[in-house]
């Protein structure tokens, strides 16, 4: 329970210092995002082409699995 507390105030303190209300750290924060953004969907793209190859192989190694059993 403490940990959600502490959690959603957290999430609070960084919303209100984004805000110009607060701490007005506004133009930072969407500068950091078009700085790291770029870099995080390449690395989500990254991971997607893994994923698909392993993909791709574990349905061949099934195919291959399957017309063995089918010889047998």
């Amino acid at each position: 329970m403490k940990a959600l507390i502490l959690g959603l105030v957290v999430i609070t303190a960084a919303v209100l210092a984004a805000l110009p209300i607060g701490l007005g750290w506004g133009e930072d924060v969407m500068a950091f995002l078009r700085g790291v953004l770029p870099v995080i969907f390449c690395l989500i793209g990254l991971t997607m082409v893994f994923v698909g190859i392993t993909s791709i192989k574990d349905r061949a190694e099934t195919r291959k699995e399957n017309r063995q059993k089918g010889n047998e």
